[in-house]
């Protein structure tokens, strides 16, 4: 009985070793592998840094041919020289380098013609590093038309791809040229010129801040010529057909503008704007004829002088003063904040209410002229000292009575400020309303 039983132990444990062995070497394909047999194949897999030309042929059309030049920008060489809109062609290229199909219709097609690919609606041809290429052909839709049918020159099978995957590379020459009247550099643009019939006007920049240089030196107001400089740069033809034959004889006939010269560090250019009743027309020196422009672009460069002015009494817009100092009369206010970071003021040693404080501040941060008249100030009965940037900026406003109305004057400087009677009443009203500091008046802690 004993060798029996070793001799069915034996026996199981033997069919146990071979099953564990028919295991080990037919493992079924993992999650993994199985996904990847039924993943449809890409049709294309590129570097897209290594493409250096594009060429784009539709059906019965002239083709385009874009090459990559050696700065890295592409340009379109057929059927004529022009600029690239380099986005437009980025994308493309994003879609083509990495190109899936949804499907593979066929391995070895005998019929082109009932895809469309005998006679392609459009073809694609990529060249790369080295002289390798390779052309992607584009036919008919499918009969849900929910994709298209693609092949690769050169290759049997048939693919299905998604159709929003042809309309990214369907372009058109005016698709893919730039666009823009100005090819300048918006962050590295030094100087603005706009010269107009009545008064011409120079903007000059340093870092971030605006001046006018022209007519003579004024401070500007830096959003005003930021929307100035966005408006030239962001300026884009019209290049729907109608519109590009009427522009030619329609910029003949139309009133000047103005003509803005823009530099950056590459040189200068220019464009001419022209109107014709509400429509805009312009000609740049970057492009090379007339065409029709947004309404935006000639009110932009129609503005008068005071509109480029900076309007504001004070620069230390929305940072924290350090000090004030202001006498109207025989009153005198004298006003220090705390340590750095601090948010206490203090006034002749007694600490004050801030919210009193930043009242008076916010009329100050608001100090706006309605006018900039040549004549009329007299002697200030108000001066104000502003010290800011950590005692790097220090700003006194002399104030005059004129009539109705007050005269400022930035010391050092011999602008004029009109300011209406009531932002001064506002500004005095707050200076006297100053208070002690009280724990009653202490904001309370949520």
């Amino acid at each position: 009985m004993k060798i029996r039983g070793l001799i069915i132990s034996a026996f199981v444990l033997l069919a146990l070793s071979g099953y564990l062995y028919w295991s080990e070497h037919h493992k079924p394909a993992d999650e993994s592998t199985k996904i990847s047999a039924d993943s449809p194949p890409p049709i294309l897999k590129l570097d897209q840094a290594a493409i250096t030309s594009v060429q784009l042929k539709k059906k019965d059309e002239e083709p385009i041919q874009l090459t990559k030049a050696a700065s890295g920008e592409w340009q379109i060489i057929v059927p004529k020289p022009l600029r690239a809109d380099q986005n437009t062609v980025s994308s493309m290229l994003s879609t083509v380098s990495s190109l899936n199909s949804e499907r593979v219709v066929e391995d070895k097609a005998s019929n082109l013609k009932a895809y469309g690919l005998e006679q392609p609606a459009l073809q694609v041809e990529i060249g790369e590093k080295g002289g390798k290429s390779q052309k992607l052909v584009i036919g008919d839709d499918t009969p849900a038309s929910s994709g298209v049918y693609a092949m690769l020159a050169g290759d049997s099978r048939v693919f299905t791809m998604s159709s929003y995957n042809k309309t990214s590379l369907d372009k058109n020459l005016n698709d893919l040229r730039d666009k823009r009247l100005l090819t300048v550099n918006s962050d590295k643009i030094s100087r603005v010129e706009l010269i107009r019939k009545n008064q011409d006007i120079e903007f000059g920049r340093n870092k971030d801040e605006w001046q006018i240089l022209r007519p003579k030196p004024l401070r500007a107001d830096s959003t005003q010529v930021g929307d100035l400089v966005r408006q030239l740069t962001d300026a884009k033809m019209d290049l729907s057909g109608s519109e590009t034959k009427n522009a030619i004889s329609e910029f003949a006939h139309a009133t000047p503008v103005a003509t803005a010269k823009v530099t950056d560090e590459s040189g200068m250019q220019q464009v001419e704007v022209r109107r014709n009743k509400d429509t805009y027309y312009a000609k740049s020196s970057a492009v090379d004829a007339p065409y029709k422009v947004e309404a935006e672009l000639g009110k932009a460069l129609d503005k008068n002088l005071d509109d480029f002015r900076n309007k504001k009494l004070f620069d230390f817009g929305f940072s924290d003063p350090n000090k004030i100092e202001l006498h109207n009369g025989g009153k005198a206010y004298f006003l220090a904040r705390g340590t750095a970071g601090s948010d206490d003021w203090w006034s002749n040693g007694k600490k004050m209410d801030a919210g009193s404080v930043e009242s008076l501040i916010s009329k100050l941060r608001d100090f706006s002229a309605s006018k900039f008249p040549e004549t009329g100030f007299s002697t200030p009965a108000i001066d104000v000292t502003v010290t800011s940037d950590d005692g790097k900026r220090t700003e006194k406003v002399l104030i005059a009575k004129s009539g109705d109305h007050y005269l400022a004057r930035r010391a050092n400087e011999p602008t004029l400020y009109q300011l209406d009677s009531s932002s001064i009443d506002a500004l005095l009203k707050a200076a006297d309303e100053i208070k002690p500091f009280s724990a009653g008046n202490a904001p309370k802690s949520p």
